[in-house]
């Protein structure tokens, strides 16, 4: 995926941060930087096989916050009337 393609997929994502963010994420083993030898110059992002395999896990921790959502957010009602 494009940088710029990135940065609308990721809503109020400044350039900074994605830049810094994709290059820790490279620098980590789980993003790769392709840079194509074109004019203009053309650099695409994937994951890696160590990111591919923590999507499952992602997966279901996304599954447990939809599931535990409406709880969540009434015990920080809760505790915010309490204060």
């Amino acid at each position: 995926m494009r940088f710029n393609a990135l940065q609308k997929n990721i809503p109020d994502i400044s350039q900074k941060m994605l830049t810094v963010t994709l290059r820790t994420l490279e620098e980590d083993g789980f993003v790769k930087r392709q840079v194509y030898a074109e004019v203009p110059p053309r650099v695409e992002y994937s994951l890696t096989d160590r990111a591919t395999s923590l999507l499952p896990h992602i997966n279901s921790l996304i599954m447990w916050a939809k599931e535990n959502m409406d709880a969540i957010l009434m015990d920080r009602t809760n505790n915010r009337l309490k204060s």
